[in-house]
């Protein structure tokens, strides 16, 4: 015990509150993940159940999707990597927007997670007829993934075999699927012939109701 009027400066001391900072780090960290766990699984909940609301926003897809772009490019220079969109014109469509959101947030920043540092993901907007439609496209140049995995990528909780040390729960795509879906849309991913994925968004003009 130390004596009065001397600090005890017991390296057992100094270890201890080293732990103590570093367990409560983790439980903050953990905690932090148990949050958005929980958000992912109500949203994609909401989705199945089919309570996402009514397509009663007028939405400019071109602005939506070059602000997402750029947040997410500020966020990916810190790591050498970059995000680069292309579209141009107003595109006003019918829709819901924290849904969209969602879905072109999820898939782009997947793309990030694989694309190596060097290399940009790519976001483009395109419009084309009969039928009327737009397609968000995001191309990555990571490993891809193996053709048999091209439509299980979308399912709840997937992981792949070469993919378990990435962060996340699995969630992303699946919401991003059900969202697109929600508004009368398809989603696919396929491989690129350079290497990479290349995730397509198929929109209709005139979303559902």
């Amino acid at each position: 015990q130390a004596e009065d009027g001397i600090r005890d400066r017991s390296p057992s001391r100094g270890l201890g509150d080293v732990y103590k900072r570093q367990s409560l780090e983790r439980i903050e960290r953990e905690s932090g993940r148990l949050d958005q766990l929980v958000g992912e699984l109500l949203t994609l909940s909401r989705l199945e159940a089919g309570m996402s609301g009514a397509a009663d926003e007028e939405i400019d897809l071109v602005e939506l999707l070059r602000d997402i772009a750029a947040d997410a490019h500020f966020e990916a220079q810190a790591t050498g990597r970059q995000v680069l969109f292309s579209g141009e014109g107003e595109t006003v469509i019918q829709a819901r927007a924290e849904l969209l959101y969602r879905a072109f947030e999820n898939v782009i920043r997947n793309a990030l997670k694989y694309t190596p540092e060097g290399t940009a993901v790519e976001v483009r907007l395109e419009r084309r007829t009969a039928p009327e439609r737009l397609i968000v496209i995001v191309s990555d140049c990571g490993p891809g993934i193996p053709e048999s995995d091209l439509q299980a990528v979308f399912e709840p909780f997937f992981r792949g075999a070469d993919n378990t040390s990435t962060a996340g729960f699995g969630l992303g795509l699946a919401i991003a699927r059900r969202a697109i879906e929600a508004h009368g849309g398809i989603i696919r991913a396929t491989n690129r012939n350079g290497g990479g994925l290349r995730v397509e968004m198929v929109l209709p003009i005139n979303a559902p109701t």
